[in-house]
């Protein structure tokens, strides 16, 4: 585990939702304070923004509104700015994230949360055993972490978004301070003997509260606070070795300059425009490097097999014996470390806080949807081996046979043209039948809040309000359009941590969305591809998690859940993505947007999400099966046991002679080792809340506004089989996850 998961009082860390096909960059916090307009705007611009601002609507009037929405952006585009507008205060509408603040600036900022956050830790050690209460240790620690959040993430959030070069490393410079000072915290035994020493105490005002101190313990134990001196400092080393490692993984796969030579002839099938942009060898020929944008295409579209067979070799060879090596070193070392910490193997020191709670029971969730898929899969295999024989007149089907033949498979069961799909996705209209969706899900109201202060022209903030007692529940910016020096993928940041002060006064969450999308230019609407749109969708879904929360603790705030649980509400609503109703709601071809997407287009693209997901299932079942063995048990041979377990988990299909996919599992060496599971295990629950309660009402508001109050609105207060339980009624199962994938797939 990494230092920035460490300390329970700031908790910078986390507070960061991307999609799940990326790997999370490390430790990114963000802030924003005051509502004030950031730069003077001229009236075509102004015009603009009022045009484009977001209705609350309900019924079937959306894709008219939607019609009028945009009229009335044309129409307003040149009107005059309204001089008179008040720019709303920061205090009225309770922000107190910075959003604008100079390299300088943000520097001091965290300087000065560090500086108070010592203070407050050293008045905690101070108190005596016999004289620890709630207020002087548990509330004081719990009132640090909700008043500093949105100050920590004010300094750091502009790594990501800010505007400048100076900005940016201004604020990587204070998320590098901050970081060394919560790995301080987090070996401050000294405060760990106070928050103790109440814990003994057992004075529990409710469960959230018990829920809350057994935290705090917990995250300093699992840092050694309770091991001797010796033992500590063991762990530290242990802990710096770990990360070493891990970087140098990383390191040498994007350092790998590993090129193969084709001819032209061998690489037949990918389209000319492909071929042109490979540097050139000699004698005519190109080159390929080992990097996914050369690879997946050549897997995926060239006719040659041996082509294919060299590339995926050569790609499970890349940093062959050096990587495994450090990968076999990295698993000893992790191992030492769970031993010192008290469990009996890497694999159950990171389940512990996370859903599963046990590597056994992981091993037991991989071991019934391997079975359970395996008809499926195994059907699915047959068409491909057909498919093959029919080309290339050979039967010995391999690994790098399958992208290939489903793509070719997909082709000749259905048609369906992506490029033509995105004419039907203007940006505005995916974004306004978002809004739509969640608000009439989940009894909701949008509303923008203008004149806001924001960091670029393009940003908007939004108020959420609860539709039948217009409570505000939170705010949110929208920063989605593309502009240089961005965070490059979609996701949600926590900029504020919703929470109850210790004077009954709400904190109320805020949180922003980030994103590349294309801008309108010259009367032209950006077009979004439909992997966008439901990544959008998805990353939405976090937004609305965190301001439905309803925790005390601005530790168990919105995203502040099990990290195998997070992911749950996202994958579930990505379901609406692929539906006739939702899907025409945020569609409409861009030349007459009263014409969404065909129902054949949405059977279609359902299809294709679903089509050879038994074999697609199988492959990350793989990982996920390695990752949990090497990291259960010790002295394993991890080319032995690849080579096992791949003809056994992908029906016969073995490892490529001379690969060894070990050496180029980024994920084992950084953010997902010993927890590879968790993406299937957010798939196999969310499968089971959809078809039990969503999938024959999908705008059901009465099971929308259940699934917010019990799912949502509790944050990582409760723990997350029990909030399942109260939903369902039941204990989640896996049986509609199969089902859903034997009724749809090919």
């Amino acid at each position: 585990m990494s230092h920035r998961q460490r300390h329970p009082t700031i908790k910078s860390n986390a507070i960061f939702r991307c999609p799940s096909t990326h790997i999370f960059p490390p430790f990114l916090a963000f802030g924003a304070f005051g509502l004030r307009r950031n730069k003077r705007m001229g009236k075509e611009e102004e015009g603009k923004k009022k045009g484009r601002r977001m209705l609350a609507l309900t019924g079937a009037a959306a894709l008219v509104a939607v019609a009028i929405n945009l009229l009335f952006t044309a129409l307003n585009a040149h009107k005059s700015k309204n001089q008179n507008k008040k720019k709303p205060k920061a205090g009225v509408l309770g922000l107190t994230v910075h959003v604008n603040l100079s390299a300088s600036e943000i520097l001091k900022l965290a300087d000065r949360v560090i500086a108070k956050s010592k203070d407050v830790h050293d008045y905690v050690a101070s108190i005596p055993l016999d004289k620890v209460t709630y207020t002087n240790v548990i509330l004081t620690l719990a009132e640090l972490e909700a008043q500093q959040f949105p100050l920590v993430q004010s300094c750091v959030f502009q790594k990501m978004v800010g505007l400048s070069d100076d900005v940016r490393k201004a604020s990587a410079e204070a998320e590098r301070r901050i970081d060394a000072h919560l790995l301080i915290c987090s070996k401050r035994e000294d405060v760990y003997r106070v928050i103790k020493a109440f814990a003994a105490k057992g004075e529990w005002m409710n469960a959230e509260n018990k829920h809350y101190v057994n935290c705090l313990v917990r995250d300093f134990e699992r840092n050694g606070m309770n091991l001797t001196l010796s033992k500590r400092e063991e762990v530290e080393r242990l802990r710096t070795q770990i990360d070493e490692l891990s970087m140098r993984y990383i390191q040498n796969l994007n350092e790998d300059n590993t090129t193969i030579i084709f001819s032209e002839s061998e690489l037949a099938g990918l389209p000319r425009e492909f071929i042109k942009g490979l540097d050139k060898a000699e004698n005519g020929k190109v080159k390929v490097t080992l990097r996914s944008h050369h690879i997946t295409p050549i897997l995926e579209h060239c006719k040659v097999g041996s082509t294919r067979k060299t590339v995926a070799v050569a790609q499970g060879q890349r940093c062959g014996e050096v990587n495994l090596s450090i990968l076999e070193n990295l698993v000893q070392l992790r191992h030492k470390l769970a031993r010192l910490l008290g469990y009996s193997n890497y694999a159950d020191y990171v389940v512990e806080p996370r859903m599963a709670r046990t590597s056994a029971k992981v091993f037991e969730f991989l071991e019934e949807v391997s079975i359970r898929l395996t008809d499926l899969a195994t059907r699915e295999l047959n068409v491909l081996k057909d498919l093959k024989r029919k080309e290339e007149g050979v039967s010995s089907f391999g690994i790098e046979d399958l992208l290939y033949y489903i793509r070719r498979a997909e082709e000749q069961d259905f048609d369906l043209d992506l490029g033509v799909v995105k004419q039907y996705f203007p940006v505005s209209l995916v974004l306004s039948g978002i809004f739509k969706i969640f608000q009439d899900l989940f009894g909701l109201r949008f509303e923008e809040i203008e004149e806001a202060e924001v960091w670029h022209n393009d940003v908007r903030l939004f108020s959420a309000l609860d539709f039948s007692t217009s409570e505000r529940l939170g705010y949110f910016y929208l920063d989605i359009y593309s502009r240089k020096g961005k965070y490059g993928h979609t996701c949600v940041v926590a900029l504020q941590n919703g929470c109850i002060s210790s004077n009954g006064a709400r904190q109320i969450p805020v949180a922003l969305i980030t994103s590349q999308l294309p801008k309108q230019i010259d009367g032209n609407p950006g077009l979004m591809r439909f992997s966008e749109v439901v990544n959008l969708f998805h990353e939405f879904s976090h937004v609305v998690h965190h301001i439905c929360n309803c925790a005390s603790f601005a530790r168990f705030s919105g995203l502040r859940v099990e990290a195998d649980f997070v992911e749950i509400p996202g994958k579930l609503l990505e379901n609406w993505c692929y539906e006739s109703i939702p899907l025409k709601m945020m569609s409409g071809f861009h030349q007459d947007i009263t014409k969404p997407v065909t129902d054949e287009m949405c059977r279609l693209l359902k299809r294709r999400r679903d089509s050879f997901s038994g074999l697609k299932l199988k492959q990350e079942i793989l990982l996920c099966y390695f990752d949990e063995i090497i990291h259960s048990s010790e002295n394993v041979d991890m080319v032995e046991l690849l080579k096992h377990l791949h003809p056994k988990i992908m029906l016969g299909i073995p490892l490529l002679e001379g690969s060894n996919p070990a050496s180029c599992f980024s994920r084992l060496a950084i953010g997902y080792e010993a927890a590879c599971y968790s993406h299937i295990w957010s798939e196999v629950f969310a499968a089971d809340i959809f078809a039990s309660k969503f999938q024959d009402d999908l705008l059901n508001q009465y099971v929308g506004l259940q699934f917010k109050k019990k799912v949502l609105a509790p944050g990582g207060s409760k723990d997350p089989m029990e909030i399942l339980f109260d939903f369902l009624g039941r204990k989640p199962s896996v049986q509609a996850y199969v089902e859903h994938k034997t009724r749809n797939s090919i």
